[in-house]
């Protein structure tokens, strides 16, 4: 296990690294995404809405049968559980915008090591490196 650390640590050294010159090239990366979570989690608010007034209706066309009722919930956690998702991630989205105008974006929260390009790419919100990353979900296990 040790071998593999090693060379996931000489791989993250091989990457290019993020340079303060590429923080308008990020905080468009994050703004892109914050913009579609936020055009997402309006048309789950506008669903929802549309499914509880229907319901609640007097013309409503759902039926008083269990099985119909429990489809309806089973909507309206799941409408729930995306929201929920959706809110944790523009909460990341938008520590990443802070933490670039602070000019602490592209660090490793850790070990303060800059955070590869790369994965910065792949994952804006990322807060650490890929061997801090590695250690975390060693703990968790």
């Amino acid at each position: 296990m040790l071998k593999r650390q090693k060379n996931v640590a000489q791989k993250a050294m091989d990457l290019e690294r993020y340079s303060p010159e590429d923080a308008v090239v990020f905080r468009r990366l994050i703004m892109e995404r914050r913009e579609k979570v936020l055009r997402e989690m309006g048309l789950l608010t506008e669903s929802t809405r549309n499914q509880t007034q229907e319901f609640n209706s007097d013309n409503s066309t759902y039926s008083l049968h269990m099985a119909d009722q429990g489809t309806d919930a089973q909507e309206r956690e799941k409408t729930f559980f995306l929201a929920s998702r959706d809110g944790r991630y523009l909460k990341y989205l938008n520590r990443a915008l802070e933490m670039l105008r602070e000019g602490s974006y592209g660090y490793c929260t850790d070990c303060g090591q800059p955070i590869e390009r790369k994965r910065l790419e792949m994952v804006p919100t990322a807060r650490l490196c890929i061997l801090c990353k590695l250690k975390e979900e060693k703990r968790r296990v």
